[in-house]
């Protein structure tokens, strides 16, 4: 390979890992496991896809390990954050339905329909919903972009993630290779801070489900 080309090669890989890094560094320390997270009052779940039938795997997935942190009294409410657009077959709608299928009480769930990026979700689980102390929820190759994000939106967050190589191991291989553009455009949102695309004054629906 010509030196120019090298050069070239050398600035690509850099553009590819720098962002995937920048996640990782931002959520070092904050990922951990479900029975050793410390407790905070509340998880955010974060949408994925919702089929005809109901949830998909990944989502299924995400909202097991939240339900545990319900019983195990790690959180004492669920901030559910997706698409709840008929077109997105009522994302939060059907998170929440699962939940509540799960042990989680009613009462404790509180859904964000206007969840439709991760940044989005981020964001206003701080401005709308009050969130400052969580854990997030999410797929393991999700959850270092998803916990830098929250950092940068001002949420002292904790993560756990569902390894879910075993329930689709296509899913989960894809999803650690979009990584790498998403963490770029993840950086960008964290610098510019963009208003999420659905701006609204604070509610009171999840201090009222904590209290």
């Amino acid at each position: 390979m010509r030196p120019g080309a090298w050069a070239v090669a050398g600035v690509a890989s850099a553009a590819a890992l720098g962002p995937t890094a920048w996640a990782c560094l931002a959520s070092a320390g904050r990922r951990w496991r479900p029975g050793t997270v410390p407790i905070r009052p509340v998880a955010i779940v974060l949408g994925a896809a919702v089929w005809p039938s109901g949830p998909s795997p990944l989502l299924e997935g995400r909202l097991e390990l939240a339900a545990r942190l319900f019983r195990e009294g790690t959180v004492r409410a669920v901030l559910v954050s997706g698409d709840n657009s008929p077109e997105a077959n009522h994302e939060t709608d059907t998170m929440a339905a699962v939940l509540a299928e799960h042990g989680v009480s009613k009462d404790r769930i509180v859904a964000d329909p206007h969840g439709y990026r991760t940044w989005d979700s981020a964001v206003r689980a701080r401005e709308t919903f009050g969130v400052d102390r969580a854990i997030v929820v999410t797929q393991s190759f999700h959850l270092p972009r998803s916990i830098a994000l929250c950092r940068a939106a001002g949420i002292d967050v904790y993560g756990v993630g569902d390894p879910s190589f075993r329930r689709r191991p296509r899913s989960t291989a894809l999803g650690y290779l979009r990584e790498a553009g998403a963490n770029a455009k993840a950086i960008g949102d964290s610098v510019l801070q963009p208003a999420p695309a659905a701006v609204e004054p604070p509610r009171s629906d999840l201090r009222e489900a904590l209290s």
